[in-house]
């Protein structure tokens, strides 16, 4: 189990959304000016999710959520590995069809290529919320953050 520490930020319709703990280091490290964490932590938007929870929790709670490692594997392979694979699949069927010695061949496998890389990654993006989440479990609150 994948485990992170997080602060529930609301719950709403037995629903619980919670947002990533700050890091401790970051505040007292002297590279903090050229750090590109740190430079990413203020340029990137705090999200909250939600989670599942059997624990009677209130906003503002420290809580230890966390994660299964094979669903983790799974759900890299499938918005990692697919697009790619999806990508050099459709260079080859185009390679395929077209004809020998056509001029700008290259061109057209690659634009085929990226073209279907792209789908991929919209579809992807689009099932995300209805299909990947029914699929994979989502994260669930392990415990109450004792720090």
């Amino acid at each position: 189990m994948i485990e992170e520490n997080a602060i529930v930020a609301k719950i709403e319709h037995n629903q619980v959304w919670v947002e990533s703990k700050p890091k401790q280091g970051c505040g007292g490290c002297l590279q903090k000016s050229s750090c590109s964490t740190s430079v990413l932590d203020k340029f990137i938007k705090k999200r909250s999710i939600a989670v599942d929870c059997d624990i009677e929790l209130k906003t503002g709670d420290e809580v230890v959520i966390g994660i299964s490692e094979g669903i983790l594997i799974k759900a890299s392979l499938l918005l990692y590995m697919l697009p790619l694979v999806v990508m050099v699949l459709s260079g080859a069927v185009a390679e395929a069809f077209l004809p020998s010695g056509y001029e700008h061949g290259d061109l057209v496998i690659a634009g085929t290529a990226i073209s279907a890389l792209l789908l991929s990654l919209w579809a992807i993006s689009k099932l995300q919320q209805s299909f990947f989440y029914t699929f994979f479990s989502r994260p669930v609150v392990i415990r109450r953050s004792t720090d």
